[in-house]
């Protein structure tokens, strides 16, 4: 087995798992659940979930990763009391991975082909009529699902191939750099739109009549729900680069780093996009349809709607694709610490395995439409999300907070020494009890809410 590899520097941790965490969640669905629950009030309970939930949830991934030294599918073995089952969260992270990318992966190369679409100039003077067309029409395709899907997979697993340090951390942060300046600049964009004052009035300023219409406690467990799933907690996904850490950094400090990052992505995206609606009289809840159908129209009908709309679509291609690099990063350091195959070996055997384990989400949309698990309009997208989504992530989250909390776990003692080792910001102490009893209640609280809300 080859050595453990490790990332050559704290930037490279933290853009890799911003990277991680800043996806389609935070690009895509931020701004219409924003626009669905009414704007400002929501992005002020967004804010308070992340720094009373997300974070410390966070700060606990990691540091299960960083004091394991190992694969999140091997992370529990030497740090679980003899003869319990914590492990068994191991397997079922790696398999959470697994499933993200069989669904994750198609939608990215959607993006990837919008970007292409725009920069080849195929959407400039198109109506509206036409902008749908072309989306029902790629849906349609089993040849361009497949096409782009495999794109997605093979730049994914030709960069994980080049190595840790090489590789994904390199190209990583030349990614995540040019995704936050093309982000500044469409946002500079926006505001010269002749809806820009309204637009940014509803997504920053509170208006509590329009929350009160919609009901508190919806906003507050949207806010909660998106809080907790834009930052990848659960699966493992962020343990995996705790791992690849030393102790020179406290993990709560990092924790809050990658998380400025994360947000500071999400709010850019608002940025973006609510001026956008407001200047082409859109509706801000659109739902997923705003980046497919909603923000094409716009770039359409603007003045250098080609250039803009290229850039809007590449910076969406980054983004998609980091979360791509992290998780098939995950993947294939379960399998290398469980084969003990090579790097490379591992690439080439993963990716052609994760492809095909895509193609049921690429050819739900076609070949396979009839398969509605949930009814009339659902598929196969639908099924692998609603598992990932609804069940493992927030159940993981309560795993990993029990095992760090709980005397039959790994314990509150030793998470708070390996969380606090290092310089930075320390978790507190007294904390405990609040981790161990306050925070497990409200994730249990997330994950019934979302089970009930979803078969509504």
């Amino acid at each position: 087995m080859e050595k453990r590899e490790k990332l050559a520097s704290r930037l490279g941790f933290i853009l890799l798992s911003a990277g991680c965490a800043i996806g389609l969640g935070n690009v895509w669905k931020f701004p219409y659940i924003t626009g669905q629950y009414g704007g400002g009030v929501f992005l002020i309970l967004y804010f308070l979930m992340l720094i009373m939930f997300g974070i410390p949830v966070m700060t606990m991934e990691f540091a299960i990763g960083r004091a394991s030294q190992k694969a999140p599918v091997r992370m529990y073995d030497d740090l679980e009391p003899g003869k319990s089952k914590w492990h068994i969260h191991g397997v079922v992270g790696m398999i959470g991975c697994i499933m993200l990318m069989m669904y994750y992966a198609v939608v990215a190369g959607w993006i990837v082909r919008y970007f292409v679409k725009f920069a080849s100039g195929d959407f400039t003077g198109a109506t509206p009529d036409m902008i749908g067309e072309k989306f029902s029409s790629m849906l349609a395709s089993p040849a361009i699902n497949i096409g782009y899907l495999a794109v997605v997979v093979v730049i994914s697993f030709t960069v994980l191939a080049i190595g840790l340090q090489g590789g994904l951390e390199r190209i990583t942060k030349y990614m995540m750099g040019a995704l936050l300046l093309i982000m500044v600049v469409l946002a500079i964009n926006s505001f010269t739109m002749s809806g820009s004052k309204e637009g940014l009035s509803f997504f920053l300023l509170p208006d509590f009549k329009r929350t009160a219409d919609i009901g508190f406690s919806s906003v507050l467990m949207g806010a909660l729900n998106q809080a907790f799933f834009t930052l990848s907690i659960g699966i493992g996904s962020m343990a995996v680069f705790g791992s690849y850490i030393n102790k020179e950094r406290s993990l709560l400090g990092e924790s809050v780093n990658i998380t400025i990052l994360d947000t500071f992505v999400a709010i850019t995206a608002g940025l973006i996009m609510f001026p956008a609606c407001f200047s082409y009289g859109i509706d801000v809840g659109a739902g997923p349809s705003l980046l497919f159908v909603t923000m094409p129209n716009v770039f359409a009908n603007m003045s250098l709607g080609r250039l803009w709309g290229s850039l809007f679509f590449l910076f969406m291609s980054f983004a998609a694709l980091s979360t791509a690099f992290a998780v098939y990063e995950n993947v294939i350091a379960n399998v290398m610490e469980l084969t003990g195959m090579g790097r490379k070996k591992t690439c080439l055997i993963c990716g052609i395995g994760m492809f095909i384990l895509a193609l049921p989400c690429a050819l739900g949309f076609n070949i396979w439409s009839g398969f509605m698990p949930f009814g009339e309009g659902s598929g196969v997208l639908d099924l692998e999300d609603f598992i990932v989504s609804n069940l493992l992530l927030p159940i993981g989250a309560i795993v990993y907070v029990l095992f760090c909390t709980i005397r039959c776990g790994w314990g509150w003692d030793s998470f708070i020494k390996e969380a606090n080792a290092g310089k930075g910001l320390k978790m507190p102490y007294w904390l405990k009890n609040y981790m161990r009893f306050f925070v497990p209640v409200v994730l249990m609280v997330i994950l019934i809410v979302g089970l009930i809300g979803f078969f509504k």
